[in-house]
């Protein structure tokens, strides 16, 4: 089994920040962060911070870093096409590679694309981190739940390779044996609370009472439980419940990245939750006019972004 001795990560979001700070605490690596100048430029003058306090991050161009045992995407959906460009420059034909992206397409794209390394599934779920810029702060670093399906066991000695870096490294986590119900249960969440978050203007307590927020959250969900299923994954209704109860636990004043998005005037993941469950439906037939409303009413605010600025 290859041992895992360094990693690299591309992203310097909440979830790149947070897992930065877990892996260079534990010490169980060498760690750095690829990304291109203009990135590094920025990060260097303003620095990136952790719960109040710098990181000494070791931030390199593509031709700079060296080509790491672990890499891995932790950046938004509409970084991934230059996040894939990095990648290509530092990847090796051993490289094992995890994405912390939201969705469900995360996966396909980068093996699709990238050519090279074992590509494990993997699923961030529980943290509470809120990114200001280059700051984050969180009190809970959530789990990353990791697996790949029972059809590619070719990659089962990367997955335990992974396993074996992460207790090593103190980074919580789950080895997952049904990991594609994990990574669409989730995605139903967020087709629900990001999504209804964003327009509605509002953190998590809006969805946590009885009103138009929660029933819309529920129903959005509701619509990609249909979808899941129809294209072959078991998601529940028992999930649905599990994961409305999950929302109903977190502190009302913090919000889902959606809702950090949009106060930010920064694009959200729209096309990962809405914009694949249309995709997904038109292809199976499926109705789903909540989420249509949905991804209608955040293209109107991602716009009004570029007639305001």
């Amino acid at each position: 089994m290859k041992r895992i001795q360094s990693a690299a990560i591309i992203g310097m979001g909440a979830l790149g920040i947070l897992y930065g700070h877990l892996l260079s605490a534990g010490g169980a690596c060498s760690l750095q962060f690829v990304m291109d100048a203009g990135r590094k430029a920025r990060y260097e003058k303003n620095g990136v911070f952790c719960n109040g306090k710098r990181c000494d991050f070791d931030m390199r161009l593509p031709e700079e870093a060296v080509c790491p045992d672990l890499l891995i995407f932790a950046t938004k959906y509409a970084g991934l096409p230059g996040a894939l460009e990095l990648a290509r420059q530092i990847a090796g034909p051993d490289t094992i590679v995890i994405s912390l992206m939201n969705g469900i397409t995360s996966e396909e794209m980068i093996e699709e694309k990238l050519g090279t390394g074992t590509v494990l599934y993997a699923v961030a779920q529980g943290m509470d981190a809120t990114r200001e810029g280059s700051s984050l702060n969180y009190a809970h670093a959530g789990t990353v739940f990791v697996g790949c399906p029972s059809d590619e066991s070719l990659k089962l000695p990367a997955l335990e390779a992974l396993c074996e870096f992460f207790l090593r490294s103190g980074v919580p986590f789950v080895r997952d044996e049904d990991i594609l119900h994990r990574l669409w249960a989730k995605w139903m969440l967020n087709v629900g609370v990001n999504q209804v978050c964003m327009v509605k203007a509002g953190g998590y307590g809006i969805v946590q009472k009885p009103g138009e927020a929660r029933r819309l959250m529920q129903e959005a969900m509701g619509e990609a439980l249909l979808v899941a299923r129809a294209s072959g994954v078991n998601v529940t209704q028992a999930d649905l419940q599990e994961y409305v109860r999950l929302i109903d636990g977190l502190a009302p004043d913090g919000m889902p990245s959606m809702r950090q998005d949009g106060l930010a005037r920064r694009p959200s993941e729209v096309e990962l939750f809405s914009g694949t469950v249309l995709r997904k439906a038109h292809q199976l037939n499926i109705s789903v006019p909540v989420n249509e409303w949905l991804y209608k009413e955040i293209k109107k605010i991602e716009a009004g972004y570029r007639q305001k600025a």
